[in-house]
């Protein structure tokens, strides 16, 4: 039996956090009743599609509400207002994405879900919070992670902030929300009592700068990316062009890369340099870059593979895809109806996962 089989989750979720927050738990076998707008979760439509040809909902739609059960409710009309109400009586968890008041305005707000369901667990994923000065301020990922800090630190070598490849405060939100659900379910299956939980994008987000923000933590000056050990100042934690134009990076600071790599290009006198402070490092990072750029990407790689270094090629997303590692992970996966899915990453030793079918809009009908 499958982990969370016998949970129901009751989820108003749409876009990503929410959404991974759920599926995470559909992968397991809770039972997730995706209640969507008669229009559906603009996700459906936010291509691109996958290359099967299904054209009802797109890649980042499927991968995120598989497994899951879609009702079609205007939760503005009193029809669906009672078929919500119906769906709560059977539900151990109520999530909602919405703007702090909007439930409330509706009829749902946790007060209200919890005289339905005294035992409900109730958790709200939102971008501040329900309360603050900040809570109604409208955001998506890259606003919170801009007024988090973090964009701060997402910088190109002349300092200047770049659109993150990684919605983080979106993720961390899911991550948060689901280690919070499952921790109530635990609680009340204990004690008998539901809870609320107030799930922030900003919240969840902040504490993932432990490493890079401790002197801003403690009270000082804010990191600098140039002088920070993981964010560019460091020598072997840093990305170099190869002679093709492509990137490799060195990934592990510890003293027995440097020793291995710079002893194998006959640089034992710049071992010193890898132990200075970041921000100290400039004639070794210089150096690496020079010889760096000797070679192709390709040729670093098989280089590489008889060196005892921290090292990687940078691929892009195609790539990664198509590596042997992937496949031997089981992490690319082809669905029944051939769509392609990433795989949970929480998988137990002698089970086995498949995709579950993606839902149409409003095919699980209340």
């Amino acid at each position: 039996m499958s982990k969370l089989s016998g949970i129901t989750v009751v989820d108003l979720t749409q876009f990503l956090p929410g959404p991974m927050m759920t599926v995470m738990m559909a992968d397991q076998g809770a039972t997730i009743i995706k209640v969507e707008p008669p229009q559906g979760d603009p996700a459906r439509q936010q291509g691109p599609f996958d290359m099967y040809g299904d054209t009802q909902h797109s890649v980042w739609f499927a991968n995120l509400n598989r497994g899951k059960h879609s009702v079609a409710l205007d939760l503005k009309s009193e029809d669906g207002k009672a078929a919500l109400r119906d769906l709560v009586r059977g539900a151990d968890v109520f999530v909602e994405g919405f703007r702090p008041g909007v439930m409330k305005r509706l009829g749902f707000d946790y007060e209200s879900v919890k005289a339905i369901r005294p035992d409900i667990v109730y958790c709200s994923v939102s971008a501040f919070g329900q309360e603050g000065d900040l809570a109604h301020h409208p955001a998506h990922d890259m606003a919170v992670q801009a007024l988090a800090g973090f964009l701060s630190v997402n910088d190109g070598p002349d300092g200047t902030p770049v659109v993150p490849g990684v919605a983080s405060s979106d993720m961390a939100a899911g991550l948060t929300a689901l280690s919070a659900v499952l921790m109530a379910l635990v609680g009340r299956a204990s004690t008998g009592e539901g809870a609320y939980i107030d799930c922030a994008m900003f919240d969840s987000l902040m504490p993932w700068c432990a490493h890079t923000a401790s002197g801003a933590i403690a009270g000082g000056a804010s990191p600098v990316s140039a002088e920070q050990r993981s964010l560019g100042g460091a020598a072997f934690y840093q990305v170099y062009e190869t002679k093709d134009g492509q990137h490799v990076v060195l990934g592990g600071r510890e003293i027995k890369f440097a020793r291995n790599l710079l002893s194998a290009l006959g640089r034992e006198d710049l071992i010193p340099l890898a132990e200075a402070p970041a921000g100290a490092q400039g004639e070794l990072i210089a150096f690496l870059r020079g010889v760096f750029a000797e070679k192709t990407r390709a040729q670093w790689t098989d280089w590489f593979a008889n060196h005892d270094v921290a090292f990687a090629p940078v691929l892009d997303f195609r790539e990664a895809l198509d590596e042997p590692h992937v496949g031997q992970r089981g992490i690319w996966v082809t669905a029944q109806d051939g769509g392609k899915h990433i795989a949970p990453a929480i998988r137990f030793a002698g089970e086995t996962w498949a995709p579950g079918a993606v839902p149409q809009l409003g095919g699980g009908k209340v």
